[in-house]
């Protein structure tokens, strides 16, 4: 904690926090008690931009969060829990030929479902994640913890492959975490490529 004359040692605060903004830039998300769910809510906000979400391994975590902001309803949605290859194929359209090839742990997987949502629930953006939460059912190719995260909207649909590590809840948050970081990259125009 800095000490001193309140004005000496708000100017070098300042300064210092001025140096770390240009070096880090859109890294920063919020300062204080700022969520990145609430960011991420004011960006749609602003932007006139609705939002559904898949979500498989996060079992409704990452539609609790953006439902968490009041106002939330001005852009969100619909929230799809598809733990179940047969709703992925069912609700969201998954390819079963993709599901027997791929699995529901894939890229292709995936970005069906981010696609999925968004056709059903006439959003203009998406947001889908799968993965193998733990502690069970990972595998050697895809061992516990991997996790794929998509967004689709404004003619993207991006996809993006993880390893996260952490008991079965930590994992959980750390893919909503991440979910929502590259959906505020997608909103701010910073994604540009296809896993």
């Amino acid at each position: 904690m800095a000490k001193g004359k309140v004005d000496y040692s708000q100017r070098i605060l300042l300064d210092v926090e001025n140096k770390i903004r240009e070096h880090l830039g859109d890294n920063i998300f919020g300062v204080d008690e700022e969520s990145l769910e609430n960011v991420v809510g004011d960006l749609l906000r602003s932007k006139g931009k609705t939002l559904s979400i898949a979500e498989s391994c996060t079992g409704g975590l990452l539609s609790n969060r953006i439902t968490n902001i009041p106002g939330s309803s001005n852009y969100f949605r619909a929230g799809i829990v598809s733990y179940s290859n047969e709703v992925k194929c069912w609700v969201l359209g998954v390819s079963k030929d993709d599901l027997d090839e791929y699995g529901a742990v894939s890229m292709q997987t995936a970005k069906a479902m981010a696609g999925g949502v968004a056709r059903i629930s006439a959003a203009d953006t998406a947001l889908a994640v799968t993965g193998v939460a733990g502690p069970g059912g990972g595998s050697k190719e895809k061992p516990v913890g991997t996790v794929y995260i998509a967004v689709w909207g404004d003619g993207l649909n991006y996809c993006e492959k993880f390893r996260f590590y952490g008991s079965r809840e930590e994992i959980k948050w750390k893919v909503s975490q991440k979910a929502l970081e590259i959906l505020r990259w997608f909103l701010l125009g910073k994604l540009e490529m296809s896993c």
